[in-house]
Formats: C-alpha cells, structure tokens, sequence
C-alpha cells in the first residue's frame, strides 16, 4: 500500500479527521499549486535524468524556501536511491521525489506540536515575534479554541508600546468573551505581566495567554525587554512561561527563518506558530524551520477563520502539499486496473 493511500486511509477515519485534513489541503492550494507546476514542467522538459536535471530541481526546492542544507540533503538521497533503483526517466522517479519530501516533512517524530499544558494549575503562554506578523489575532483564536474546550481564558496586554495594541486585544477580549489585564500605553511590560499573572492566579484561570512588544528602539532593548517579562513571570511561576511561542508570517519567506534564529537566541523560543500558510506558495518554510533551527511548529495558519488556525499535523501538511500528486497516482492506478 501506497505512503499516500495508507495517510488517506487514516485521515477518513471520523469526521474530524477528515475536516482539518480538508483544512490542509485547502490551505496549502496555493503552495501546492505553484510547486506541482514548477515540478510538472521540470518532468516534462528531460527525457533522462542527469546533473541538469537535479541542478534544477534544487532551484525548484530552494525557490519553495525549503532551505539550502536541506535541498542539498535531499538531492544526495534522490541521487543514491536513482542509482539504487537503476532509474534513468525522471517520470520514473516521481514517486521517489514525493516520498522523500514526504519522508522528510513526516518522518520526524522527535519534535512535538503538543503545547506543554499543566495538568492542575495556570499555564502561562508567552507570545513573542516583529510587528505585523498576526501576534495579536493568533492570541485571540487560541482563546477561542481554548474556551471552546471548557478552558478558563485570560489575556495580558504586554505590548504596550504599540499604538493601539492594547485595544486591539481588547477587542479580541470582547468577541471571545475572556478577561483582558491592561494598564495605560507607555506602561512597563513586565509589571502588566506581574498583574496578570496575580489575576489569574486569584480568579482561578487555566491558561494566561501574554501578548508582548515587537519593535523598540532597537533589537537588543527588544530582547532584553523580553528577558525582563520572563523572568517576572518566573518568579511568581516557577516553570512558566511554560511554552514562548513566535508567531512569524509564511508569506515572509526567508525572513521569517531569520527572525526565528534571532528570538530563538533571546527568548529560549519553545515552538513556532506559521501564519498566512494559505497566501503563500512558497510553503517549504515549515521544513526550513523545523530542520535548520530545531523548534517545532506548534501551530499553523491556514484561512482567515477562527478556527482556521490549527494545530502543526505533519503528516496532514504532506498531504495537503501533495494531495495533486496522490489523486493522480490514484488515477493511474484506477487505469492499470481498468486496463486489466
């Protein structure tokens, strides 16, 4: 049985299941759609696979912002199994293509995407990451997903340099329907996270989600800024914050990898959350992340819903990217049989 049909198989197993697959798969249309066509034109320009072959097939990987040491990787393995096999056409290996992507994205089971919630007692989640990236939204869906699950919710506003930030989570307070611990703009950070984490304590909540700033005058006063609400946090909390999630945008490409390495430095980053995965098509960035810096992706997002934003699945995100390729495996094999 077929890597593809055997996920296929095991996504069809509740109604659950099947929706968030269809979240993937939906979601990464315009990933999937850019990378199958590069891929489909690539197959249909060589009749035999030599070095021209593989050399563009790296720029197809690199352009996907799959990450140079990782492409390198992956050529070397497709260049040993090509020889393996005692391939020559590169439709041959398509097959071989797909299953060591797919191989690669799913086949790290080292790196969990589950949060680190505390059995009895507040979880402390602090969100980190640059201005514009959907820091603020991402908290706000997560207090929705977190209520929905009978949780008790409570927000701090730690961004109180940006103008508006304050309100804005507010607002996400409002439509959630969970408490939000602010003081005035220009406030110190940490001593809003001094009063939050008291006010949770004292009304009992489950889970204390912390907004914080993205821009100061400069990266080090950011970073020291960071360390300083942590360890306010720490104090009151031995443990906690117990998962520094940095929210980056997908459709940053690169970028997002170098203000991952950057917070990862300042701020002991405990997993990622990809927004906007859906407005890019250049969806090799989780494999980027999760090879190159060792921090899982904790969450991905995938539309503009509330709960469109979903938990990092691996085996769903391969899915999703090669769905196309799957359905025509399926059909090629519906034609064998019918030609039988």
């Amino acid at each position: 049985m077929s890597f593809f049909k055997k996920l296929k198989e095991k996504f069809s197993g509740s109604q659950e299941q099947e929706q968030t697959t269809e979240k993937y798969t939906e979601g990464l249309k315009k990933s999937r759609s850019g990378f199958s066509e590069k891929m489909n034109n690539l197959f249909a320009r060589y009749r035999k696979i030599d070095e021209d072959f593989f050399e563009e097939l790296e720029e197809i990987l690199i352009g996907a912002d799959v990450g140079f040491d990782t492409v390198m990787e992956l050529i070397d393995e497709l260049k040993t199994e090509v020889k393996r096999q005692n391939k020559n056409e590169p439709e041959a290996i398509r097959e071989i293509i797909t299953e060591k992507f797919v191989d690669i994205y799913a086949g790290d089971h080292e790196m969990s995407s589950d949060l680190n919630m505390q059995d009895q007692g507040l979880t402390v989640i602090l969100f980190v990451g640059v201005n514009g990236v959907g820091k603020t939204t991402t908290i706000g869906k997560l207090a929705h997903q977190f209520k929905e699950e009978g949780k008790k919710v409570m927000l701090a506003a730690g961004d109180t340099f940006r103008a508006g930030a304050i309100e804005q989570l507010e607002v996400w307070g409002e439509r959630t329907g969970v408490d939000v611990i602010k003081q005035a703009e220009g406030s110190d950070p940490a001593a809003v996270m001094y009063d939050a984490v008291r006010a949770a304590k004292s009304r009992q909540a489950d889970v204390l989600l912390c907004d914080t700033a993205g821009r100061l005058q400069n990266k080090v006063n950011l970073m020291n800024e960071l360390q300083k609400v942590k360890r306010v946090i720490e104090r009151e909390i031995p443990g906690a914050p117990h998962e520094v999630l940095l929210v980056v945008d997908a459709t940053t490409g690169q970028n997002a990898l170098i203000q991952a390495k950057t917070f990862k430095e300042a701020t002991d980053v405990s997993g990622i959350v990809l927004t906007k995965l859906d407005g890019t098509a250049k969806g090799g960035i989780v494999l980027a992340i999760r090879k190159e810096l060792g921090v899982p992706v904790k969450f991905v997002g995938l539309g503009e819903k509330m709960d469109d934003l979903q938990p990092f699945d691996a085996e769903k995100y391969a899915y999703g990217l090669f769905a196309e390729a799957f359905e025509e495996r399926k059909s090629d094999t519906e034609e064998d049989e019918t030609a039988e």
